[in-house]
């Protein structure tokens, strides 16, 4: 069972890592607007990054739906000849995970982090399957302009309740960790 508390806290936790996290620039704006807590729906783009935060008490797998249009390759390789799209794209969902995976690891202990990787979006269908105990579709604006979406899933494999300290309004520091 997961509490409401639990679920407020995913939300905020999840909303400052992605602004702080996909909007690249000094001076970008990250819109981050929480669509809907239901599985199954198809998503809009074609291609998912999946990562995933596990311990012993739940699986968060965290999906950023992104298209590969020429808009979205220019804004994350900052249109340099030559860098791949999905190594910084890559990247950059892996600093976003590392994000949540900081806070919380300030309430669960010995945490580990998967490797970004990508799947057809049509997969998210079957995220039922998994049985999650709560799941959450975001639209993410940064800009005004390039539009993404994503998906949380919690799979719970007992009761949580646990409460976020934080804002979403504040700074996310880059400290590096080291395993």
């Amino acid at each position: 069972m997961i509490s409401e508390q639990t679920r407020q806290s995913l939300d905020g936790i999840f909303t400052r890592a992605v602004r702080s996290r996909l909007a690249l620039h000094a001076g970008d704006t990250c819109d981050v607007r929480l669509l809907s807590h239901a599985a199954g729906q198809e998503p809009e783009s074609r291609n998912m990054v999946v990562l995933t935060i596990s311990s012993l008490h739940f699986r968060l797998l965290i999906m950023f739906h992104v298209d590969e249009t020429p808009d979205t390759q220019a804004y994350f390789t900052g249109g340099v000849e030559g860098r791949q799209f999905r190594e910084v794209l890559y990247e950059t969902a892996n600093l976003c995970c590392g994000a949540i995976n900081q806070e919380l690891l300030k309430h669960f202990p010995d945490l580990g982090m998967s490797t970004p990787f990508t799947l057809d979006s049509r997969c998210a269908l079957f995220l039922r399957e998994l049985d999650p105990g709560f799941t959450a579709r975001y639209a993410v604006v940064i800009n005004d302009t390039l539009h993404l979406s994503a998906t949380l899933c919690l799979c719970d494999y007992g009761t949580m309740d646990f409460a976020w300290e934080g804002s979403e309004a504040e700074e996310v520091s880059g400290e590096l960790e080291l395993f």
